[in-house]
């Protein structure tokens, strides 16, 4: 008799020494899951209200498309131009078209070109 008392008292024990230890569990879980939450929801919400606006010196597109441009730069060399100049420089390359080169330097600057990709992919040749 004294043996299933002493053995129901072990299991007792035992049985209140499991409880805690899943309550602990529960209680560790519930208390990760909601911080993780709460930590994931304020990350977010930082980046969006970041994100959402422009600056505010910021043009808008609706504005700098109805802008009208009146300066340019030379398809030639590269230099400012206004308006004016710049249709006058687009006939003129349309009435005269650049030389053409000779087949000798175009054939230089087709086997450059090659050289130029071989190199893009095969870094390490040399050609």
């Amino acid at each position: 008799m004294e043996v299933s008392i002493q053995n129901s008292v072990v299991h007792y024990i035992e049985n209140t020494q499991m409880r805690r230890v899943k309550a602990k569990k529960a209680i560790i879980f519930f208390v990760v899951s909601i911080s993780t939450s709460v930590v994931v929801w304020l990350i977010s919400d930082w980046r969006a209200s970041g994100i959402a606006l422009p600056e505010p010196d910021d043009t808008p597109e609706e504005i700098l498309r109805t802008e009208i441009i009146i300066e340019a730069r030379s398809p030639v060399d590269g230099k400012p131009l206004t308006a004016s100049e710049y249709a006058e420089l687009l006939t003129q390359l349309q009435t005269s078209p650049p030389p053409k080169l000779t087949p000798k330097i175009r054939e230089q600057v087709f086997l450059l070109r090659i050289r130029k990709a071989l190199f893009q992919i095969f870094p390490f040749l040399n050609l």
